[in-house]
């Protein structure tokens, strides 16, 4: 069994960006800069943009943090977000979700200028990402990209089961899989809710990319021999003996799944790293193609 260790090829990344910045910088050029929104104090959302902030550094890249109190008013968040678009020394944006309830999520998404689009949500993003065409890969599914690359993980010809239908994770991870692309060309299945005899879907399955948000959803029963496994779950499950109160856990029981995958990600430490790789090289890639 394969552990699809996000650490080792978020490094590979992250040392690539690296040595490109460096050749950016010696040049006289500046670094590439990402500003991230942060409302509120929530946890997990803390948790993400500090490990953001720190890839920044480690790739030599610049980096914006602005904070809003949880009760912003949704028209001081747009103004925000307008002045960062209008700033010709910012290259990537990004708000981190979830939003508080009172500020609409996809007006938000919609605000941002799609050349700095670098979380990828933008409907023009995903537009030009079902018609093949050159865009910001939503980062997460770009994350797992890498990684299936890093790993040589075959896709050619291979049935892949999505878990999930989220704009985030889900569609775009179904329609990359499906794409002719290096780490694409499978037949995939989408399954969700309302799916009918999910677990003999999934034991059809070459691939399983798991992205429920339901902790330990995917049993063994369910996982074929020799299946590669994606688990994007992560979720805090609260647990009195863990030493900060809770535990971080996939969706996928991975202790029991594991022994018959082929290759397998833990959590954490596997795709929620991969995510950072992937928006750094979004970041990346709108430099070059603004500033360039």
């Amino acid at each position: 069994m394969l552990l699809l260790d996000g650490k080792i090829a978020a490094a590979s990344v992250k040392e690539d960006l690296k040595k490109l910045t460096a050749t950016i910088a010696a040049s006289g050029k500046p670094a590439p800069h990402l500003a991230a929104i942060l409302i509120g104090n929530n946890g997990a959302s803390e948790t993400y943009v500090a490990s953001k902030v720190k890839s920044c550094e480690e790739c030599g890249f610049k980096s914006t943090l602005i904070r809003f109190e949880e009760t912003v008013d949704e028209a001081e968040l747009l103004a925000a977000i307008q002045t960062l678009n209008n700033n010709q020394d910012i290259d990537g944006i990004l708000v981190q979700l979830p939003l508080p309830k009172h500020i609409k999520e996809q007006k938000v998404i919609e605000a941002i200028d799609p050349s700095k689009d670098v979380d990828g949500f933008h409907p023009s993003s995903i537009g030009k990402l079902v018609q093949g065409l050159p865009t910001f890969i939503p980062a997460t599914p770009y994350g797992i990209l890498l990684m299936l690359e890093h790993f040589n993980i075959q896709t050619k010809g291979k049935h892949a089961v999505v878990i999930g239908r989220s704009n985030i994770v889900g569609r775009p991870m179904s329609i990359l899989l499906s794409s002719n692309i290096a780490q694409g060309n499978c037949t995939v299945t989408i399954c969700h809710s309302h799916t009918h005899n999910l677990k003999e879907i999934c034991l059809q399955a070459d691939i399983i990319v798991a992205a429920l948000g339901k902790p330990e959803f995917v049993l063994p029963e369910m996982v074929k021999e020799g299946a590669v496994v994606i688990d994007v779950g992560i979720t805090r499950v609260t647990d009195p003996t863990a030493a900060k109160g809770f535990r971080i856990k996939g969706d996928v029981h991975f202790s029991s799944v594991a022994p018959k995958c082929s290759a397998i990600t833990p959590v954490p430490g596997g795709v929620g790293l991969m995510t950072i790789a992937g928006l750094l090289k979004n970041t990346m890639q709108a430099y070059q193609n603004n500033r360039g």
